[in-house]
């Protein structure tokens, strides 16, 4: 069956709707996404290996994430850059995710600086006592995690309208509230699954999305 050629008006039309399409997605390419989400989830399970096979790095693993926010700078930029028409949303969503990543680095320093002074108070309780406290600061450290993680998550997708990161932030939160039932071992695992969810897969899909889009509009140019 032949097709029905498109008048201008159609092909305006529908030119503009894969632009739009493009510019939707969540840093245009999905790039961020897929970068958080593989550094937070490698964060995880390198935490997670070094409590179950009992050794320690000579750092923070987690330190891992502020050096993420370089490439976040860096994308963002170049977002900027590659937009001629500079909107509210775009405006919201940059400044969304800088201060993502500038309270995820404050969010780990104040941590380590909290168990740079307990741990002191730690090891005098063991020796006074005979046995270790029953609260243990670190097992509840998942948690504020994820109540961090979830938040840009979920206002993204939902004033971007990417369905799957709004599921994400709502993953989040949910092992936010198991993590305080769970060992540390099962917060780390839920920990990495949510950013899994949360920010590789919606990449992984934002991306492929921002490539059909693309090559759409080069065999509309043509």
């Amino acid at each position: 069956m032949n097709e029905r050629p498109l008048s201008e008006k159609e092909s305006l039309d529908l030119i503009t709707t894969m632009i739009n399409k493009a510019k939707d997605a969540y840093y245009d390419t999905g790039i961020s996404g897929i970068m958080w989400g593989t550094v937070i989830a490698v964060c995880s399970l390198v935490q997670l290996s070094q409590i179950h096979f009992n050794y320690k790095l000579p750092f923070d693993i987690y330190i891992l994430t502020l050096l993420a926010i370089m490439p976040q700078i860096y994308f963002s930029r170049k977002k900027k850059r590659e937009r001629t028409v500079k909107t509210y949303e775009d405006a919201l969503m940059h400044y969304l995710w800088v201060g993502f990543g500038i309270t995820l680095g404050l969010l780990i320093i104040t941590i380590n600086v909290v168990f740079r002074v307990w741990n002191p108070v730690f090891d005098e309780y063991k020796v006074l006592t005979g046995h270790a406290p029953a609260f243990r600061f670190y097992e509840f450290t998942p948690a504020l995690f994820l109540i961090l993680y979830g938040m840009p998550t979920f206002v993204t997708g939902a004033a971007c309208k990417v369905r799957s990161m709004l599921l994400g932030g709502i993953i989040c939160w949910i092992c936010c509230v198991i993590t305080l039932f769970t060992t540390i071992k099962i917060d780390l695992l839920l920990t990495a699954l949510s950013a899994i969810c949360a920010w590789l897969i919606p990449g992984l899909l934002l991306e492929s999305d921002y490539r059909k889009a693309k090559q759409r509009l080069k065999q509309l140019d043509v």
